[in-house]
């Protein structure tokens, strides 16, 4: 199975970081089925269907500290930390293999802007509180409340990616979102007109 062609979007979204996104999709494709980080059929929409679906949310970020949780193969956290390389991140992710492709990518790929923390969420154990957290196919976004919202300082910001049923489970989370204080919350369209399958994140401040 080959992997997708580079889209033209692509050259759009990474600007001069585009080489190092090359970088990334080579390493992904060639190692990550069997490592166990992406699918045997993912190969032909590596590009459109990961890594561009990851890049397009970049533009919501902020200089700070950005945590990633449940980081696997690096989809977003590695993604993002190509396309801005003015933002730190925090990749949180609880499984040694992926742990250690993760610090194999940041290594390889010069990535001086990311850290790797070995750990489940609820136990992560970081030198300051996070100003946005990240999350991408990992649970629903009640039971990510718990998992990311005390991550964050006092204002800060969830940009959590999402299926086509994310205003549903913003409607389901009504008693999580009261416990973890969150607020503002947003169901954002990303990518139409831009990418072949549009990209959904909810967005929301906490405290």
């Amino acid at each position: 199975m080959t992997l997708e062609l580079e889209p033209p979007a692509a050259l759009e979204l990474f600007g001069d970081r585009i080489g190092v996104a090359r970088a990334f999709a080579a390493n992904l494709a060639e190692q990550g089925e069997e490592r166990g980080l992406i699918g045997p059929l993912e190969l032909p929409r590596l590009w459109s269907r990961h890594i561009l679906n990851c890049a397009i949310v970049a533009p919501l970020l902020r200089p700070g500290v950005v945590g990633d949780v449940g980081s696997g193969a690096g989809l977003p956290g590695l993604v993002l930390a190509i396309a801005r390389p003015d933002v730190s991140f925090v990749l949180i992710e609880p499984m040694e293999r992926r742990v250690a492709w993760l610090n194999e990518q940041v290594a390889e790929l010069g990535l001086d802007n990311v850290s790797v923390v070995r750990a489940r969420a609820e136990e992560a154990r970081l030198e300051e509180p996070l100003d946005q957290v990240t999350a991408r196919a990992v649970s629903a976004f009640r039971k990510l409340l718990p998992l990311t919202a005390p991550l964050l300082r006092d204002g800060g910001e969830l940009v959590l990616m999402k299926g086509a049923a994310a205003p549903a489970e913003v409607e389901a989370a009504g008693k999580e979102i009261r416990k973890y204080k969150v607020h503002d919350i947003e169901v954002l369209t990303l990518g139409e007109g831009v990418l072949s399958e549009v990209t959904r994140v909810i967005r929301a401040s906490v405290r």
